[in-house]
C-alpha cells in the first residue's frame, strides 16, 4: 500500500512542481524546482517500496 501512495504524492508533488516552474516569480519557480525533485524521490521510493514487497 505503501508504494502505491508514494507514487501518487510523488506524481502529485512533480505536477504542482512543473507548474510552479511556469511562474514569473523567480522564487515560486524555485519553489517548484525543490517540489519536482521532492516528486521524483518519492516516486523512487514506491518503486523501492514495490521490489521489497512487504520487507519494508
Amino acid at each position: 500500500m505503501g508504494e502505491l501512495k508514494s507514487k501518487i504524492e510523488g506524481n502529485v508533488n512533480e505536477a504542482i512542481g512543473e507548474a510552479k516552474q511556469k511562474s514569473n516569480d523567480p522564487e515560486t519557480r524555485a519553489e517548484g524546482r525543490g517540489q519536482e525533485v521532492k516528486g521524483k524521490a518519492q516516486q523512487t521510493k514506491g518503486e523501492v517500496e514495490g521490489a521489497l514487497g512487504d520487507d519494508v
